[in-house]
């Protein structure tokens, strides 16, 4: 709203300052600055809040270190993140961009399902929450609207670089030629970005094509499929992973201020052209939304590292991990997210080891057998003596080396 309050008295009155608005860099910069300042200081009263109305945490003795005392923690603190998003975001971000409004449509359907989850869990006062099955129903309706938004909505395009002869060409008639002439026009595609591999592009239209050119035409029910299958396993990842103090929220942070600098250079066409990757037309207003989710993040770590005044719950964990699946999905890094979502790739797979194998054991050997002490992973440290803060330490230096090793991708093929 700002954004648009400032471009008019740009236009109309030349004020002062009012074109500082119109660059990108400013509005993350003020978007993050603004988030961290909500969620420091309106979190604290959201806290209170919460305590008021006695949504504290329920905990099951699993016989872990420092378990018993966190009973009675205020739990929903995920809307401390939301509403510190979706603020600066509604001030700062141009609204009518798609990438933006499917963002916000993420962060409220994934928020209310958190929400209906944790609510039934502290005032119905069953321990299981929302049914497994609508939750996996939301992942899938969000899975559909994300899908389906990105492959017929006419503003989600790419431009794709002219053959290399016809580059040549240019070059050799300009030297100094732009780099957008360097580009094709913009149009509609399924491809994305396949990390380490030459080339370093697919299409997702290639998984039916090669038995009939003409099922190309079916594409999008693939590219959906895709989009659901990322969306649920991110968001179930990222809520495994929320089970220690400051865990879920630090490797968020480092996972979403690495697409932030993905959407950077998508959305720029020097930078596209420099680094020969996809250009992303508008793509690159993502940057804002990411600012504030990361601001949102760290300003909530102020009072979700150990010991916890606030945990974030399903509210928290489920809305972060849909935000980062539709970000990876928007600028078509999705197959990175084996890698710079590995933190979660590890939780989720601990959980799928452990229930497989003691399944299988048990059905063998008669009783059942484990993997690890306890599922998730980090759970399982914690049963071999390690404190939580040097857990969380040491699954965040392990988010920030993936990090670096996917932004690194951009080159490596």
């Amino acid at each position: 709203m700002l954004y648009y309050l400032f471009e008019y008295l740009e236009q109309q009155f030349q004020f002062p300052g009012a074109s500082l608005f119109g660059f990108l860099t400013f509005r993350a910069a003020i978007a993050i600055i603004l988030s961290l300042l909500i969620s420091t200081i309106f979190g604290k009263r959201i806290i209170r809040f919460l305590q008021k109305q006695q949504v504290g945490e329920t905990i099951r003795d699993l016989g872990l270190e420092g378990q018993v005392e966190k009973a009675g923690t205020p739990t929903m603190g995920g809307i401390i993140i939301i509403l510190a998003t979706l603020i600066p975001v509604l001030l700062l971000a141009k609204l009518e961009n798609i990438y933006i409004i499917l963002l916000i449509v993420t962060t409220v359907w994934m928020g209310i399902i958190g929400f209906i989850d944790d609510y039934i869990k502290k005032f119905k006062n069953n321990k299981d929450g929302l049914k497994g099955r609508f939750k996996v129903l939301g992942q899938v309706g969000l899975g559909i609207i994300v899908g389906a938004t990105m492959y017929f909505h006419e503003d989600v395009t790419m431009k794709e670089k002219l053959p290399e002869e016809q580059q040549k060409v240019l070059l050799a008639e300009n030297p100094n030629i732009s780099p957008s002439k360097l580009f094709e026009e913009e149009a509609k595609s399924t491809k994305t970005t396949i990390p380490f591999v030459k080339g370093n592009e697919f299409d997702y239209a290639d998984l039916i094509t090669w038995i009939n050119p003409e099922l190309g035409k079916y594409a999008w029910i693939i590219f959906i499929l895709a989009s659901i299958f990322i969306i649920a396993a991110v968001s179930n990842g990222a809520n495994l992973t929320d089970g220690i103090d400051g865990l879920a929220a630090g490797t968020s942070a480092i996972i979403v201020l690495t697409l932030g600098v993905f959407a950077w250079v998508s959305g720029n066409i020097i930078f596209s052209d420099y680094l020969d990757i996809m250009y992303i037309p508008r793509v690159e207003e993502i940057t804002i939304y990411i600012a504030a989710f990361v601001g949102a993040l760290i300003g909530f770590l102020w009072y979700n590292t150990y010991p916890a005044q606030v945990f974030m719950g399903d509210t928290g964990s489920l809305t972060i991990g849909g935000i980062i699946a539709v970000i990876a999905i928007a600028v078509r890094k999705e197959w990175l997210i084996p890698v710079l979502c590995g933190i979660f790739l590890a939780e989720n797979l601990s959980v799928v080891m452990q229930v497989s194998y003691f399944k299988y054991t048990r059905k063998k050997f008669g009783e059942g057998r484990r993997i690890f002490k306890m599922a998730p992973l980090h759970h399982h440290y914690q049963k071999s003596g390690y404190h939580e803060s040097k857990i969380v330490t040491r699954f965040w230096i392990i988010g920030i080396l993936l990090a670096i090793i996917s932004i690194v991708t951009l080159k490596i093929r």
